[in-house]
Order: C-alpha cells, then sequence, then structure tokens
C-alpha cells in the first residue's frame, strides 16, 4: 500500500509531503484546488511521461517520490528478481525531471527504465476515472476477471507453460522444413560438388608438389642439358674435376709420411675426393634419368590446372581450404539425409504438445463456463442496489482458432441496462456513468478472491444520486477491508465514509499560488462535510447533516 507522498517543484506544487495508512482515504477540495495535480504528479512515479512545462521553477528539478508497504504482496518477489532490482517491504520509487526535460527513475535507488517503472506501478496502484473504466470494455480484462474468480491461477500457468513449449516446438519444426526444403533444393548440387572435389584427390601439400614436378619437367631439356655440362666438367680425362682431385690425392699422400700436418692435410684431400666421387655419380644418375616425357608434362598440368579451376570456382588460394568445404559439404550431404528423421520426431512431439494444450485450454472454458452463472447473478444484484435495477448481462465464451495467451476463449459481454432491452456489446450499450458502477461493482467482487493494489478512484461517482452514491461508498469501505481505497470525491456522502479524509486547497504566501493537502480532524471533517452540504454558509442544518454522515 501507498504510505508517503513527496513531491517537490511539480506544477503549484513547491515541496509536500503526505503520509496515508490502509483503510478508505477520502480525498476532498474544491474545484481546481489541485486534486488532479495530485494525480498528475503521482502517476509520474507509476510510469508516465514527463513534461518539463509542469515544473514550477522552470530552473529547478521535479523530484516525486511514494513509499510502499509490500509486505502483503509477496508474489511482487518474483518482479524483483526477474528484473534484478533490490527487494525491500518498504520499497520507495522515485521520478526526477531536471530543467532540460531530461527524466530519470528509480526503485530503491536502482535506476530502471521508464517500462519497468510503469510496470511496477501497475502492480502497486490501480487508478480509475470514468474515461479509464474503457478497460472494461477490453475482452482481455474482462477475461481475467473470469479467471480471478474462477481460481485459474494454476491452470493458467500449467496452460501458458505448455503453450510457451508447443510453440517452441512449432518454431523448431516450421525452421527444419525450410530447412529441408532448401536442402533438396541444393541437394543434386551440392552432391555434383561434392563428387568433384572427392574426384580431385584433395591432400594437404600436393599443390606444391604439382607446381615443382610441373617446373621439372617444362624445363627438361635446359636441365639435361646443363646436367651434362656439369657432368663432363666432372668426368673428362685430363682436365676432369675427379681426375685433378686424383691427382692432388696422389701427391697428399706422398707427404702423409712426414708428420701429423702433412697426414692430416692428406685426410682432407680424400675426403674431398670421396665427395666429388660421389658427386660425380649423383650427377650420372641425373643424367641418365633426365629425360623430355610430354605425356608426363600434360598429366602434371592437367592436374594442376583442375585444382586452379575449383579454388576459383570456390573462392579460395589453397588446397586446404578446399579440403575443408569438401568435407562442409560431405556433411551438409549427410544431414539431408537425416532431416526426415528429426522432422518425423519433432512432428510428433508438436502432436503430443497440441493434445495436451487442447486439454488444458477445455478445463479453462469448462471453468470459466461455471463461473460465469454465479458472476452475473453478483453483479446484477448489487447494481441494482447502485441505481441499475434492471441491468442485465449476458456472456458468449466462443471457441479461437489460435491458442492464444489466455485459451483459446472469446469472450463477449453484452449488457442492457433497460428491462426487456436488447443485449448488445458493453462498449456499445454502456454510458460512462454505467461503465462506472460496474467497474465498481467487478472490483468489489475481485477483491474477495485476489489480492489487488492499492485502488485509486478518480471522481467515478460523478452525475450519481446522494443515495447511489452512498451505496458506491459503502462498496469501497467494504473493500478497504481486503486493501488500500483512496477515492478522490466531490460528494459529501462518499467523503465521510473514509477512515481518514484529506482536503486539498491552495493557499497564497509571498505572492504566489501553492497547492497544499492535510489530513482532517473529526472536526475539521464535519466543517468541510458542511460546505460540501450547503456551499460556505454552514448552516446548523448542514452541520447537523455532517455530524449524522460522519456518525
Amino acid at each position: 500500500m501507498l504510505t508517503r507522498l513527496a513531491i517537490k517543484n511539480y506544477a503549484l506544487i513547491d515541496d509536500l509531503k503526505v503520509s496515508f495508512k490502509e483503510g478508505l482515504t477520502t480525498i476532498t477540495g474544491e474545484t481546481g484546488a489541485g486534486k488532479s495535480i495530485l494525480l498528475e504528479s503521482l502517476s509520474l512515479v507509476l510510469g508516465k511521461r514527463a513534461d518539463r512545462s509542469a515544473l514550477r521553477d522552470q530552473d529547478q528539478k521535479c523530484v516525486v517520490e511514494a513509499e510502499f508497504d509490500l509486505q502483503r504482496y509477496p508474489a511482487l518477489l518474483v518482479f524483483f528478481r526477474e528484473q534484478d532490482l533490490d527487494y525491500d517491504p518498504r520499497t520507495i520509487l522515485r521520478r526526477e525531471i531536471q530543467p532540460s526535460g531530461k527524466s530519470r527513475a528509480f526503485v530503491n535507488d536502482s535506476p530502471v527504465t521508464l517500462d519497468i517503472l510503469s510496470d511496477l506501478g501497475k502492480r502497486l496502484i490501480d487508478v480509475h476515472s470514468q474515461h479509464q473504466t474503457l478497460e472494461l470494455t477490453e475482452q482481455e480484462f474482462q477475461l481475467r476477471v473470469v479467471d480471478a474468480l474462477a481460481g485459474n491461477g494454476e491452470l493458467l500457468a500449467a496452460y501458458g507453460s505448455e503453450r510457451q513449449a508447443y510453440l517452441e516446438a512449432s518454431h523448431r519444426l516450421e525452421t527444419l522444413r525450410k530447412q529441408r526444403e532448401e536442402a533438396f533444393r541444393e541437394q543434386d548440387y551440392n552432391e555434383f560438388l561434392l563428387d568433384e572435389l572427392d574426384k580431385a584427390a584433395l591432400k594437404p601439400g600436393m599443390q606444391e608438389d604439382l607446381e615443382t614436378r610441373f617446373n621439372t619437367l617444362s624445363n627438361a631439356e635446359e636441365i639435361l642439358e646443363t646436367l651434362a655440362s656439369a657432368n663432363r666438367l666432372m668426368q673428362e680425362d685430363d682436365y676432369g674435376l675427379l681426375s685433378l682431385q686424383a691427382q692432388l690425392r696422389q701427391l697428399t699422400a706422398r707427404l702423409s709420411d712426414f708428420g701429423p700436418r702433412f697426414s692430416e692435410l692428406h685426410q682432407r684431400v680424400q675426403s674431398l675426393y670421396i665427395e666429388a666421387d660421389d658427386l660425380a655419380g649423383e650427377l650420372q644418375d641425373l643424367v641418365a634419368a633426365q629425360e623430355a616425357d610430354p605425356g608426363q608434362l600434360e598429366e602434371v598440368n592437367a592436374g594442376l590446372q583442375l585444382l586452379y579451376a575449383l579454388q576459383k570456382k570456390h573462392g579460395v588460394g589453397t588446397v586446404e581450404e578446399l579440403v575443408q568445404i569438401r568435407e562442409s559439404l560431405r556433411v551438409k550431404v549427410d544431414q539431408t539425409a537425416d532431416l526426415d528423421l528429426e522432422m518425423e520426431r519433432l512432428e510428433a512431439q508438436v502432436t503430443a504438445r497440441r493434445a495436451a494444450l487442447e486439454d488444458l485450454a477445455g478445463k479453462l472454458r469448462r471453468e470459466r463456463e461455471a463461473v460465469l452463472p454465479g458472476f452475473t447473478r453478483a453483479l446484477e444484484q448489487q447494481l441494482g442496489a447502485l441505481g441499475m435495477p434492471n441491468a442485465s448481462f449476458q456472456w458468449r465464451l466462443l471457441p479461437t482458432e489460435n491458442f492464444t495467451r489466455s485459451g483459446r476463449d472469446s469472450l463477449e459481454l453484452l449488457f442492457t441496462a433497460n428491462k426487456g432491452g436488447q443485449h448488445g456489446l458493453l462498449k456499445k450499450t454502456a454510458s460512462g456513468g454505467e461503465l462506472s458502477r460496474i467497474m465498481l461493482t467487478i472490483k468489489a467482487i475481485l477483491a474477495a478472491y485476489e489480492p489487488l493494489p492499492t485502488m485509486m478512484f478518480d471522481e467515478i461517482d460523478t452525475g450519481v444520486s446522494g443515495e447511489i452514491s452512498v451505496r458506491m461508498a459503502e462498496i469501497m469501505q467494504q473493500m478497504s477491508g481486503h486493501m488500500q481505497v483512496f477515492a478522490i470525491t466531490h460528494l459529501p456522502q462518499v467523503a465521510s465514509k473514509g477512515h481518514r479524509q484529506y482536503k486539498v486547497y491552495k493557499e497564497v504566501s509571498a505572492g504566489r499560488t501553492h497547492t497544499r493537502i492535510k489530513e482532517l480532524t473529526q472536526e475539521e471533517r464535519i466543517i468541510e462535510l458542511a460546505q460540501m452540504l450547503g456551499g460556505s454558509g454552514l448552516s446548523d442544518s448542514a452541520i447537523t447533516h455532517a455530524r449524522e454522515l460522519l456518525n
């Protein structure tokens, strides 16, 4: 419930602080005193869009703080956890509007977005005025009321969980169908590409090997001629490298007996000769093996051209990348064969989920159908006491094709205020005053079934007679046994029913007008009610009547 409201620098309010308690609180004041300003400033901490033009002093920021006691609403713990907010049984909502027009919102001093503030605000205060009773004509609200009366909370939670699972499975199945269609469209082409890459017998390093062989085979004549020349230099009889080294070896052999240094020199020459002899043998082998082979050159060239063509086709530059593409294609081709099995599994899952969902939706419909007759009787009975003795309701609970968030039901509320009248849709047949009384009655019935947030009724008693206003006030008083209720009113019959009464008034100070609010004492309430009954002139009869209303 709302325990404290503090407002700084808003419209005609410079600095206002007021505390509230449980039960029914009535708020009165002359037209133009600022009751609407009070409500507008409160709406800022409930998530309403900010307007810097409302700042009293354009050079100072506006701050509105509302403190709530949440001990009676343990369900709000879930909301705080979901939004990663610090929970406190004494929670403070704060809104700041800077002179620049920039707005900031806080919950327990933690910055939050306006959407989060608005979402939390709706859970804390339910504000109703004549124009806001249009919610009553909305199908979603009507279903929510019927479900609350039927006690469908757990059933709706189970339905919501099953619906989410069904939607997720259906989405996966639809995605898989599209993948399958796409896969089959590409299957032939993918198989062709894979076959082409498989036939290329791709191996890491093969491109470098082919390029080396191609370079050797395409220059075979030059290589053979050069090898032959090198071989002649090694093998020539008189002046070949081997002949000269053999002579050098003979000479150093003669010196080897004359000391270690000469022996070492001979060994080095001997090693040089052995290496040259081995080199000469390798040259002879290369000369013998080297020959021009146009067929082999053509084969190697064809292999290279195939690699280059595949790389260009797939937009890559290496064999290793082609290998990756080949394996990726192999996975796609293999997966296509598995898609049918996966689809069969998902189709069975979707069918089972849908059956479970239909069963839960059917249970919801039966529970709703069971509660509607009693709800209709209670509505018509209470509205009779509110000056609508011939009010008559008819409910149409119709099946829908799709699974909505609230089941497979479409609810239409038909109404007539006249005996024997033609029933029509509530939003087309009920006046604003009738909608206000219907909404009040529904909220009163709901209060006995679920914990509602703080209720604030903003002059919903406008245009009703004194006798009916008394009954409306009694209903609000009964509701206040379950929740905190505020009633902003011009009617003394309603104001007198409050457990406490506040007066909003204007005061001129230092040449400026200020909106103030104060809690009235018993005697002040008598004076206020007497003025509401008979005007500013306080007659004895007005005061007597005011005392009777309070008593």
